[in-house]
């Protein structure tokens, strides 16, 4: 007893609040979803440790149920799920899997978003529309979330959602690195970015500085009324036989890249290389990226591409790496922000 008394009259002279000091360590757990086990393997193998044993099953009726095998108590959990083509079925199975984690009494839980649901759903645009990027924030704040990381959100204005850190990664490190590598000499020498629309104006002029290339923009105008069909209308800048790479976030249905990729060879472009991050390839995107005014299509793994929607002139980057580094420096109390000079 005065051995315990002595050791709290030692805490209270130096200023710190008397208690008892454990051996307990932080202890980093990946689980993952069913939405991209592929995407999630590999960033487990990154960090060098093996996905939680997890049960999935979905009943007859639909219901979706899950289960951690092995004991989750106080460990630091980064909940990986994507969102492809059955987007409202993987979100229903994330917040089951975070009230899971919850009632397990794990310590803290980052849930790993590398493509956000329903992001492009962040304000209104017309009377009486929902604000449904928001209410998917509301979802994972309520199921148990502590913290979110995610990908190239369409708007950053999402950050301020969640009432909690939220880590915005961004793509451009692995698809910059990959056009560094493989376009050629003559292709370097000739190279304009260009921003498909007045939205991407901003992350292409981060590229064009980057690739130390000029800047063309493409303006556009969208109907409200009809989604996903978009009149390209005029370029603001020099095409005319140039390398074009048009960078975007997503390739959902592929129109507005596809039109934007028309335009530009219209007016004269030599080739047009396509650079994206979130490849959801919805119907009939496959089939239109193969049309002749593209001549490459890269994008990274964020969303899961299956084989039947893989073409010749795809090129799929891991973002395994980067999210694997992303992880580490939460764990480890680390700066994401110095991954991106400063620009997260």
């Amino acid at each position: 007893m005065a051995r315990t008394k002595k050791t709290i009259d030692l805490d209270l002279e130096r200023g710190i609040a008397p208690g008892v000091v454990t051996k307990t360590k932080k202890r980093l757990v990946v689980a993952a979803g069913r939405s991209h086990p592929e995407l999630a393997g590999a960033v487990a193998e990154q960090l060098s440790i093996r996905l939680a044993p997890t049960e999935h099953r979905t009943f007859a009726s639909g219901e979706i149920y899950t289960r951690f095998e092995v004991s989750m108590r106080g460990t630091d959990v980064f909940l990986i799920q994507s969102f492809g083509q059955d987007v409202n079925e993987n979100l229903m199975e994330l917040l089951i899997m975070l009230d899971a984690l919850k009632r397990a009494s794990a310590k803290r839980v980052t849930v790993v978003l590398p493509y956000y649901p329903y992001s492009r759903q962040d304000k209104k645009g017309r009377g009486r529309e929902p604000i449904s990027a928001r209410l998917v924030t509301d979802l994972i704040a309520t199921a148990g979330a502590d913290r979110i990381m995610s990908v190239d959100l369409h708007a950053s204005q999402i950050q301020g959602f969640f009432n909690g850190p939220v880590d915005h990664l961004f793509a451009k490190p692995v698809l910059l690195g990959h056009f560094q590598e493989t376009l050629s000499p003559e292709e370097r020498e000739t190279l304009t970015v260009v921003s498909p629309d007045m939205g991407r104006v901003r992350v292409a002029d981060t590229w064009s500085d980057s690739l130390n290339a000029p800047l063309a923009i493409i303006h556009k105008r969208r109907d409200p009324k009809v989604a996903n069909q978009v009149s390209v209308h005029e370029i603001v800048g020099q095409v005319a036989g140039r390398t074009c790479l048009l960078v975007d976030d997503m390739i959902d249905t592929a129109g507005t890249i596809v039109k934007a990729a028309q335009a530009l060879k219209d007016n004269g472009a030599e080739k047009v290389i396509v650079g994206a991050t979130h490849a959801i390839l919805s119907d009939p995107a496959v089939e239109r990226l193969q049309d002749d005014s593209i001549d490459r299509v890269v994008v990274t793994d964020t969303v899961p591409i299956p084989a039947e929607r893989r073409f010749e002139k795809l090129t799929v980057l891991s973002t395994a790496p980067l999210l694997a580094r992303a992880i580490r420096e939460v764990f480890d109390d680390g700066s994401v922000t110095s991954m991106f000079d400063g620009a997260a």
